[in-house]
């Protein structure tokens, strides 16, 4: 077996360390004498110096190297002073021309004055519309508009040019209106505004009343009637109605007329209920009210032999539709003689001007035959003009307290029925 190599130990650069005469070296300062020497600018070691160094300390200076030879004074850091910047600023503004700085004020005392304007204004339409809430004993606040530039100045003089007022409900007898519109000119105030307003003296005023069908679909009708435009002056009304238990087709006309200077009313005319695809309606007095067949109706019941045998075998019927109590007779067992009579060319005619009232309720049988509910047919007979006009009317009357305003110009449009208002001199308050 070799036996290992003896390395002789490093001899220390101390004369205490090993034996005596024999010096060892610490094998790690042969290392660090390999390396480059320790520069504290650079720790890393990247070649990097002081002017290469991109950071700067918080009070915006770069640190210089030392000089040779020279060791770091230690100085401390300080925050910066920022009231350097601060006298800049103000060094600027002072150097702004004194006409800029003039116009600059002017602008802001300008908008200073605008604003202010504009508060007035809006405090002054809010009190406006609590007036006249309760002066003209309104359920809902009006929207009320100044109009002009400045505000301020009118004020002083007492004087507005224009002031808009919209009122979104306004009652109407049975229904609201929809909206009152109003522009009043030339208004001279009596007091002094905001304070001690007493009221105010209109020179002109125009505006509108509209009357909405849809107010009148959802509120007259129940949501069960519409309303539309028939005419310059009339209106259509369409929808159902209840009849003992069942729902029959409503057909009516309104036309519209004014009442005075200050109300409108309508008058209900040529209403029919019908019993869909058999016969029709038409309350009111003789001649034309009664319940009729349709058309299609009386052309099928010419055809059907039991049914036309239904209506000759009772003798009144028989008679309005032109035939002798013998024919009649003869038709009931004799299917040529049926034919001749259902087959002329006045058959028809003569059937639909025949009032199935009476026969309907006496013969219920017959009713049935014809295709018509008795009890329908019993409760329609029973229902009086009045209580079905009543459904559809209505009425409109100008507030009391709003005196001097008149209406013109009364007609149908298709929102709904519309009219003029037209005033002059309106006072409202206390003018005196």
């Amino acid at each position: 077996m070799r036996s290992p190599t003896r390395i002789p130990a490093p001899q220390s650069s101390h004369p205490h360390i090993g034996s005596p005469g024999v010096h060892y070296r610490n094998p790690y300062e042969e290392l660090a004498e390999l390396a480059d020497p320790y520069d504290p600018d650079d720790p890393l070691g990247l070649g990097l110096t002081s002017d290469d160094d991109d950071d700067a300390d918080l009070g915006g200076r770069r640190d210089k190297p030392a000089a040779s030879g020279s060791v770091d004074d230690g100085e401390q850091w300080s925050p910066p002073n920022h009231r350097r910047s601060s006298r800049r600023r103000r060094g600027r503004f002072r150097a702004v021309p004194r006409t800029a700085k003039a116009l600059i004020g002017l602008v802001v005392l300008a908008l200073l004055l605008v604003l202010g304007d504009r508060c007035a204004v809006m405090y002054a339409e809010r009190k406006a519309e609590q007036e006249l809430q309760k002066k003209l004993n309104l359920a809902t606040a009006p929207n009320v508009t100044i109009h002009g530039f400045p505000f301020l100045t009118q004020v002083l003089g007492k004087d507005l040019q224009q002031v808009d007022i919209a009122v979104p409900d306004v009652a109407a007898d049975r229904v609201s209106l929809a909206e009152v519109r109003a522009q009043a000119q030339d208004i001279r105030i009596v007091g002094d505004l905001p304070s001690s307003f007493r009221g105010a003296t209109v020179g002109r005023m125009k505006g509108d009343v509209l009357l909405s069908f849809e107010d009148l679909s959802r509120e007259l009708g129940a949501s069960q009637v519409r309303f539309r435009a028939l005419g310059p002056s009339s209106v259509r009304a369409d929808g159902k109605l209840p009849v003992a238990g069942q729902q029959v087709s409503l057909h009516a006309q309104a036309h519209i007329r004014r009442q005075g200077d200050r109300g409108i009313s309508t008058s209900v005319t040529d209403m029919r209920l019908d019993i869909p695809g058999i016969a029709t309606y038409r309350p009111g007095p003789e001649p034309r009210a009664g319940l009729y067949l349709h058309k299609k109706a009386a052309t099928q019941i010419s055809e059907d032999s039991e049914k036309a045998q239904a209506l000759l075998s009772i003798p009144s019927v028989a008679e309005k539709l032109g035939v002798s109590p013998v024919e009649a007779g003869q038709a009931l067992n004799d299917e040529r003689k049926l034919d001749e009579i259902t087959g002329a060319p006045r058959f028809v005619p003569a059937l639909l001007a025949v009032n199935l009232v009476q026969a309907a309720n006496d013969h219920p049988q017959l009713a049935r035959k014809l295709g018509i509910d008795p009890t329908v047919a019993a409760a329609l007979a029973r229902l009086k003009v009045p209580e079905l006009t009543n459904k559809l009317e209505l009425s409109f009357q100008l507030p009391e307290k709003a005196k001097g305003i008149r209406l013109a110009n009364i007609g149908v449009s298709p929102e709904g029925i519309r009219a003029d208002l037209t005033g002059a001199g309106l006072n409202f308050g206390k003018t005196r």
